[in-house]
């Protein structure tokens, strides 16, 4: 009888500059680039995925512009571009721009690719608390044998608290949060 190979995917989450050095950047976002490139060459090319938080020039007009009146990520502007250096790092990367925090169209072909096969899916990037708790859970959601796994080292949160807060979210719906290589020194 065959063993069937595991198959290992990484999904970036929202490294765009607005959130990195832009409209919403912060320094434990830029701390977290170099640690995703490297994150990103553990992984076959065609095995990872993207996310662009994408907006329009009617952002502030939104809902989600009512309840954080920062335009950020209007689609085509250099804020919404994915990092130069994350985007050098992954050239075959297939991209979801999604609307909204989540990408329902992404977490649908994470199913389409489980079926048949063993995998395992990753996460990493920005926001821990918003964008990538959102995708961990729309992703445990369609795939509830899937092992899914977040770097808390590849990813930063709006602060150190949220960040640690949906960390534990995860945590309690089965995502496996990754020890810390910082904490074990």
């Amino acid at each position: 009888m065959e063993s069937v190979k595991m198959e290992r995917y990484l999904i970036v989450i929202d490294m765009q500059k607005d959130f990195i050095d832009g409209a919403l950047g912060s320094d434990m976002a830029k701390a977290i680039v170099p640690k995703v490139i490297e994150k990103i060459k553990e992984y076959e090319p065609g095995h990872i995925y993207a996310t662009r938080d994408t907006h329009f020039e009617n952002y502030l007009e939104t809902l989600e512009g009512k309840k954080l009146p920062v335009v950020h990520c209007v689609k085509e502007s250099e804020g919404w571009q994915i990092h130069p250096g994350v985007s050098a790092a992954m050239p075959q990367a297939k991209i979801y721009d999604k609307y909204t925090f989540g990408s329902g169209e992404l977490a649908e072909e994470m199913y389409r690719l489980s079926l048949g096969r063993e995998m395992e899916i990753e996460l990493a990037g920005l926001c821990t608390d918003i964008c990538v708790v959102s995708n961990a859970l729309l992703l445990r959601a369609k795939l509830p044998g899937t092992v899914i796994k977040v770097d808390p080292s590849c990813c930063a949160g709006v602060t150190e608290e949220s960040h640690k807060a949906a960390l534990e979210t995860m945590r309690m719906c089965q995502i496996d949060i990754m020890q810390d290589k910082e904490d074990e020194e």
